[in-house]
């Protein structure tokens, strides 16, 4: 098989040229989101879900395929539509009800896109997760997207559990129940190298408290001398956990001691506001009953303020300063990264060898992978300020990077 031919021009030429191609791409179907919006607007049928409508002479059904709060629209116009985008019946239906849903439905999200501040697709996947909630629920969601471009779609998924727990209560606790009972541990049979492998799904405490666990004694194999990478050390750890629980007298074991980074209101518990926060996640009240009602001891931490500088003068960071920096960012600050904070190395901004601190206002999580782009290649960033990068790649395209999610800067003419 021959292999294509280079062209002529460098690489970053062809970089600008492929970018070039993706607004071009993204230009063409906004245009034809607002024709199919457009369309809605000539094909509403008017009365209530399921009813049959007489048009031109025939029996017409108005189909709910964006969701509460959007136009039912003629079922048989919605077929030749479909055709004509060549999609499929059901895939098109689909896709149709997606950008209606955005129309009418999430009107912040709509107008980045029309205005060529959000990808289609990326739209395109808010509207499918948006769609089973009321036209309410969406609305909020929609308000908290006032800058949609560079939304994560964890931000995206906490938005949404956090409009269920505020608008639809009694389902959000029904669907935490249920939720609940699907909790498993799978431990498989050994593979010929003597490897089994581990799968589950625990509640959020108990796998916080699991990670901590591991955490913290593959750090101390680390400490004792081994040179294992990381992972192979956690998973190491989780042998030796198991190893010295079945030492434990059980009916004499200490009780269970919780440590949870809760954040809720004088009016979470009261009912007026059900919605708290653990880390930067919504929870509802009635799942900070359940763990606190876990547990015999409850360690309460001190606020700490991520504005606070406080900076030290050994290389080594402070864990107050590690737990401020998670906070702060939650993930690796590369483009478009969600590799977690707590599992990233910190990067000092300006080097310590040449007099940058060891402080928060100067550490950036980044990912072992994106920590080495950093430091063995072209790839630079700047803060611009507490939470806010500058991403520059080694052909010069520039991203910023902040608790919005990831932005790609215009090209420069």
């Amino acid at each position: 098989m021959a292999l294509p031919t280079a062209p002529d021009a460098g690489v970053s030429t062809m970089l600008a040229s492929l970018r070039a191609e993706v607004e071009g791409r993204e230009a063409s179907l906004i245009r034809e989101w607002a024709t199919i919006a457009a369309w809605a607007l000539e094909n509403v049928v008017e009365g209530v879900e399921g009813a049959a409508t007489i048009r031109d002479g025939y029996i017409d059904t108005g189909l709910p395929v964006a969701g509460d709060g959007a136009p039912l629209v003629s079922e048989f116009a919605l077929m030749e539509l479909v055709a004509v985008l060549d999609r499929t019946p059901d895939g098109g239906r689909d896709y149709v009800g997606h950008v209606l849903g955005c129309a009418w439905r999430l009107p912040n999200v709509w107008a980045a896109v029309m205005a060529g501040r959000l990808a289609p697709w990326r739209a395109q996947r808010m509207a499918e997760e948006t769609h089973p909630l009321s036209a309410e629920a969406a609305a909020f969601v929609d308000r908290n997207l006032f800058n949609a471009s560079g939304v994560g779609w964890a931000q995206l998924e906490r938005l949404i559990a956090e409009a269920i727990i505020r608008f639809d209560p009694e389902r959000a606790e029904a669907e935490r129940a249920a939720a609940a009972d699907h909790r498993y541990v799978d431990i498989d049979q050994p593979n010929s190298n003597g490897l089994a492998s581990v799968s589950g799904l625990l509640d959020a405490a108990d796998a916080h408290d699991l990670d901590e666990a591991v955490s913290r004694r593959a750090t101390l194999l680390g400490t004792l001398g081994s040179e294992a990478p990381l992972d192979v050390r956690r998973s190491q750890a989780v042998g030796e956990l198991a190893r010295a629980d079945l030492m434990l007298d059980l009916e004499g074991s200490p009780a269970k001691r919780a440590t949870l980074n809760v954040h809720i209101t004088d009016t979470t518990l009261s009912g007026d506001n059900p919605v708290g926060r653990w880390n930067d996640r919504p929870i509802s009240a009635e799942q900070v009953r359940a763990w606190l009602g876990s547990a015999t001891t409850v360690v309460v931490r001190p606020v700490i303020d991520l504005a606070e500088h406080i900076p030290v003068t050994s290389y080594e960071i402070p864990e107050r300063h590690r737990v401020s920096v998670e906070l702060r960012d939650h993930t690796c600050r590369f483009p478009h990264c969600g590799r977690k904070a707590s599992r990233c190395d910190l990067d000092h901004v300006r080097p310590h060898g040449k007099g940058g601190p060891t402080c928060p206002c100067n550490l950036v999580p980044l990912c072992r992978r994106h920590h080495r782009a950093k430091t063995h290649s072209k790839w630079r960033y700047e803060v611009t300020k507490p939470g806010t990068y500058t991403w520059t790649s080694p052909n010069g395209f520039t991203w910023q990077v902040d608790h919005r999610g990831t932005h790609a800067h215009p090209l420069r003419t």
